[in-house]
């Protein structure tokens, strides 16, 4: 068993709440454990041996309220300080960081160093303290995760400023922007917006939309945009062709819950009407979406992978012009923790990977701010680890679903029906705002922009209308009035295809 005391600005913690917290084992891999906090102490019963950490959403000052996690543990019967580990932990992953991003080798990298410094002198310190009194140590701690994870953003963006700097110097740097459209809308001033500036649209074909009723297809709404997309000449994403979540599934299909044979046919002959129907439309599909974290049909490790694979190959198959990519909804793996008939998003990647299947790219979401599984606010350079846990793999990466609310407010009109506290879910530097949106997508954008292997980037929602997954997350509001987000979102765009032309502009000198 793991124990851990709480503190609260030098007292001890009252109420502690675990919503979205879990234990994980090596790599980070979550494991399965029961969390119980009772007065300042949470203990974390674990079923597997061995060093483990804890992650929960913890408030760490001006710097914000994230899901962050200690470093792994041994277990002992002194309760570890909680605070002090929760420093110590940020520190690790700044030195990793350092290490990993060769911060030493650059002239402007002085100030970020000597910053680092301090932050371990103080840390030192508040280990010392924690020795005779754990709640003066849990001060000095609070200051130091502060200043650590802003330090870490810090570091974040530095590193990511000078990749895209050189990226732009070698080759083209070609990332896309797009957003996700409204099947159901038909008011003009929507299809305005999404024509004047996006690169691509993302149109989604979900079964329920496509088959709400066994064996009648019904088409005419993606028909529509999809006859749009390509009048405006806009490039199509679209999909996902597979998705388990029980909201986008029709329910005629769960009769099929014990039969694999049959579900995998039924599979079969949808992907198969939607490909044919659109195939020389489409130029990325997201074939299989989040099969890693819902298991809905309960399906075996290897039934999964065969879905994964056959999916795929049919694909790839009937539009070999189009990108095939495989999209992982939760890249934390949170989930995993809570259910072992799951499989955690590295391992699913890798073994699509190791398993030689026919797909071109993975897909990633980050959309945060709503207080449930997957949607958690995670720190900027936490976003930028993750990835970087994609490299390995040498595929290329769409970030398919990226939003954050723009107001703490309630939000009716989204998927939730405004059930969803978006301030219980953590918080970037301060409660969310217009303001705030816009420079979270900023930052985003400067991290994925700066990996060669990033090649869009979709917004979420393009307006807050009806049905809308993330609570004020739209880019316009819901009377279709641009939000700053709107207007940022483009004017970087248009500096990478500046960047892009002054460039080869340079390039061309150079040749001459």
């Amino acid at each position: 068993m793991l124990r851990f005391e709480a503190f609260v600005e030098g007292k001890q913690a009252e109420d502690i709440d675990l919503a979205g917290a879990y234990v994980f084992a090596q790599d980070e891999i979550p494991i399965r454990a029961d969390l119980v906090a009772s007065g300042n102490e949470i203990s974390c019963m674990k079923q597997s041996p061995g060093a483990c950490g804890l992650m929960l959403l913890w408030p760490s000052g001006p710097a914000g309220k994230y899901l962050m996690g200690t470093t792994r543990l041994p277990k002992r019967s002194k309760p570890y300080n909680l605070n002090l580990e929760l420093a110590r932990a940020q520190i690790m992953r700044l030195y990793r960081k350092r290490e990993d991003w060769a911060l030493f080798d650059y002239a402007d990298t002085g100030d970020l160093n000597q910053e680092f410094d301090q932050i371990r002198r103080q840390f030192v310190e508040a280990m010392c303290t924690d020795v005779s009194d754990p709640a003066a140590a849990a001060i000095i701690a609070d200051k130091v995760l502060n200043q650590a994870l802003l330090l870490g953003e810090k570091m974040a963006l530095f590193h990511a400023d000078l990749l895209y700097q050189k990226r732009t110097r070698r080759a083209k740097t070609d990332m896309k922007f797009g957003t996700a459209v409204n099947l159901y809308t038909d008011q003009p001033a929507y299809r305005d917006l999404l024509a004047k500036e996006f690169d691509f649209v993302h149109i989604p074909t979900h079964w329920c939309h496509t088959e709400a009723q066994e064996r009648v297809h019904e088409y005419s709404h993606i028909d529509e945009w999809i006859n749009w997309a390509t009048r405006e000449n806009k490039a199509i994403h679209a999909g996902p062709l597979l998705c388990f979540e029980p909201n986008v599934l029709p329910e005629w299909l769960t009769v099929w819950k014990n039969d694999f044979d049959a579900l995998r046919k039924l599979v079969y002959a949808h992907i198969q009407r939607l490909v044919e129907r659109y195939a020389s439309r489409v130029k990325v599909w997201n074939v299989t979406s989040g099969l890693a974290a819902v298991n809905t049909f309960n399906l075996s490790f290897d039934q999964i992978s065969e879905l994964t694979r056959t999916s795929c190959q049919l694909v790839k198959k009937m539009a070999p012009d189009s990108q095939v990519m495989i999209d992982i909804t939760m890249p934390w793996g949170e989930y995993y923790a809570r259910n072992q008939r799951t499989i955690p998003p590295l391992l699913y990647a890798d073994m699509a990977y190791q398993a030689d299947m026919k797909f071109d790219a993975f897909g990633l979401s980050l959309q945060m701010g709503i207080p449930t599984d997957g949607h958690f606010v995670r720190d900027l350079m936490q976003i930028s680890g993750m990835l970087d846990m994609f490299i390995p793999h040498g595929k290329a990466v769409h970030i398919t679903a990226c939003s954050v609310p723009s107001s703490p407010q309630s939000d009716p009109a989204d998927f939730w029906g405004g059930r969803m506290p978006v301030a219980k879910a953590g918080a970037w530097h301060a409660p969310w705002s217009e303001r705030l949106q816009a420079e979270w997508m900023q930052a985003v954008v400067r991290l994925a922009r700066s990996k060669p292997y990033v090649e869009s980037i979709c917004w979420g929602d393009l307006a807050d209308i009806p049905r809308h997954r993330i609570p004020n997350g739209g880019l316009c509001k819901a009377n279709l009035h641009p939000k700053t987000a709107y207007k940022e979102f483009l004017s970087l765009r248009h500096s990478m295809v500046e960047d892009e032309h002054h460039n080869h502009h340079h390039h061309r000198h150079r040749h001459h």
